[in-house]
């Protein structure tokens, strides 16, 4: 007898054992889908093992056989039960991550065969060390790596933090090399037939977003990720996986090689980097430095106090000589909106998000409150919805404001073309170049409640600088800041040693590992006692895996109509802390309670 052990994408570890029928023994592979009955209901399983012993006494039959040929290749189950070690989900979970939304629910594939057979050219492999790339001009770099890993017949996958640039790369790379370029992101329009055709060719490139990663490219030589540090990087849902764990990850099982490319190191590949661990290339700017001045908002002059101007005399000198000159201006502040908080003057009631319970943000074009999290809208109030009086404040400062000043101030500057006010993904488009970039509000961003908020802050400014050569003006409260000393002095080694020394004493990242533990519901008073008899039962467990540091209201408290609850721990190996919660969370059964596992939070 032929017995196979499946998987699911649900958060229950297995495999399980499933009998084979005796009339599908000889058809049934590893990596295909099969249709099983899974407590009480028909379920999607994938085959990750086949041998002829079981320990089960009663075993269910396989229903059906979706797939002759396997969906997922040797190295690809590999990386997936990998990537569910790490992250602490199931194996099942992992798999479901990597393949496309049809895939998952079953659909059959009308043009699925077998995997190409490798090409027999082969390229030399070295040790696993990622090189760096830092400059504002990367592309040459990437495609002078991509047109060696082709000559030598293997693939390429390029992850980028947004659809444009995908976009923008992949036309680059077909005019550069003339290679057909697939882009491949999660939900796009014939996602499956994308998928086949990458499947089907025996070395390919691919440019896409997050999911791209887990492209099923054959012979993968090179991966690529551009600005590592954007958040978008890290899923949000269950495997809260990175994609550049996952691509060192599948690195090192194919043998390939990562680049990764920004403006400047992250604190991990700085200290990676001083291990010896990471390659480095610089891309000397072909822009002249420009000079960084920081303006001590608490040092403004009375009457700048007095008038509350969101403007520092130096700013508003500087925006007026550039306009004088024909420059073009860029402010920065990473607020959407006209105001950030609305609220009544008399009761001091604020208007919040039902679902989020976060502050509304006023948007004045659209005549609209909206929430930046789940998009809840509704018309602004005439009259507060607490107490009935007529009198609601407007607080907090959003682009909308800023541009709103600004006309009054500068009625003859042309808003959009002589002065540009956008948030941080003016990043994105390094094409621009400015006379003068003024940073608003930036303390917002380096006094958040995280402890990366520093390195968040360098890299943000660290992007502006590149898109100017003349002068960036940012105003804080807090000059002597080591992020801001970095860029006065064009050397950002001052930020990176002082942040890694901070880190050091704090054990954080990178000298260790912190994990979120998030409990949510949509009952608070549940939530809250789950999550303490969580802690609580934990913190009793005496081990060496992980220490428990606190238990948290989330960050935010409420989103999207659930509440959450987080336990921040600190691990020095992942995937022994992954063992140990795998271990001990399978007693927690809690009617209305989902508890996940973020590994490496950002």
């Amino acid at each position: 007898m032929l017995y196979a052990n499946v998987v699911f994408g649900l958060p229950i570890d297995g495999p399980f054992d499933y009998l084979v029928p005796a009339d599908l023994e000889d058809k049934l592979v590893v990596g295909a889908r099969v249709w099983v009955n899974f407590r009480n209901k028909k379920e999607v399983a994938y085959v990750v093992g086949l041998n002829n012993k079981t320990k089960i006494k009663k075993l269910k039959e396989i229903v059906s056989v979706i797939d002759f040929f396997p969906v997922l290749d040797d190295a690809m189950l590999k990386l997936t039960k990998e990537l569910a070690e790490y992250y602490c989900c199931s194996w099942g979970e992992a798999i479901d991550a990597a393949l496309p939304d049809e895939i998952r629910k079953g659909k059959i594939n009308v043009t699925v065969s077998i995997f190409p057979e490798p090409s027999s050219r082969k390229i030399e492999t070295v040790p696993f060390i990622p090189l760096f790339v830092q400059g504002q001009d990367r592309i040459p770099v990437y495609l002078r790596e991509i047109k060696k890993v082709l000559a030598a017949e293997k693939s390429v996958i390029i992850l980028c933090s947004n659809i444009p640039a995908v976009e923008r790369l992949k036309e680059i790379i077909q005019n550069s090399l003339g290679k057909e370029t697939f882009i491949a992101f999660r939900k796009q329009p014939k996602e499956l037939e994308v998928w086949e055709k990458i499947r089907q060719a025996g070395y390919c490139v691919v440019v896409g977003t997050r999911s791209s990663v887990f492209s099923p490219v054959n012979n993968p030589g090179l991966i690529i990720i551009d600005q590592p540090e954007d958040s978008v990087y890290k899923q949000e849902q269950a495997p809260h996986y990175h994609a550049r764990q996952v691509a060192w990850m599948r690195a090192e099982i194919c043998g390939a090689k990562v680049i990764l490319g920004s403006h400047c190191l992250s604190l991990e590949s700085f200290y990676l980097l001083q291990k010896g661990e990471l390659d480095l290339e610089i891309i000397p700017s072909k822009l002249t430095y420009p000079q960084v001045k920081v303006i001590d908002v608490r040092r403004l002059a009375y009457a700048e106090r007095k008038s509350k101007s969101m403007f520092s005399k130096f700013l508003l000198d500087a925006i007026q000589l550039a306009l004088v000159e024909k420059g073009k201006v860029l402010l920065v502040i990473n607020r959407k909106g006209f105001a950030t908080t609305v609220a009544c003057h008399d009761c001091g009631s604020a208007l919040k998000c039902p679902r989020c319970n976060i502050n509304l943000v006023l948007h004045f074009e659209l005549d609209k409150l909206k929430c930046h999290h789940c998009n809840f809208e509704m018309p602004v109030p005439k009259i507060c919805p607490d107490c009935n009086t007529g009198y609601i404040k407007y607080f907090g400062l959003g682009t909308e404001k800023v541009e709103s000043e600004l006309a009054r101030i500068f009625p003859q500057a042309r808003l959009g073309q002589d002065i540009v006010v956008e948030t941080s993904a003016i990043i994105n488009h390094q094409e621009l170049s400015f006379d003068l970039i003024g940073v608003m509000a930036i303390d917002n961003s380096l006094n958040r409640v995280d402890f990366r908020a520093a390195e968040k802050t360098f890299a943000l400014l660290a992007g502006l600088v590149s898109l100017t050569a003349k002068k960036m003006i940012i105003q804080s409260a807090n000059v002597n800041h080591h992020c801001f000393q970095a860029l006065i002095k064009n050397d950002p080694q001052i930020f990176l040693k002082e942040e890694l020394r901070q880190r050091k004493q704090l054990q954080f990242a990178p000298f260790k590992h912190m994990i979120l533990l998030k409990v949510r519901g949509a009952d608070l008073e549940k939530v809250k006692k789950a999550a303490q008899d969580l802690f609580q039962r934990l913190n009793k467990i005496k081990t060496m895996s992980l220490k428990l540091l606190s238990l948290n209201p989330g960050q935010p408290a409420q989103l999207r109509g659930n509440f959450y609850y987080q336990i921040l721990m600190r691990a020095p190996s992942v995937e022994k802390a992954s063992h140990f919660l795998k271990l001990h969370l399978k007693e927690t059964h809690l009617s209305g309670i989902i508890v996940t596992v973020d590994v490496d939070p950002v």
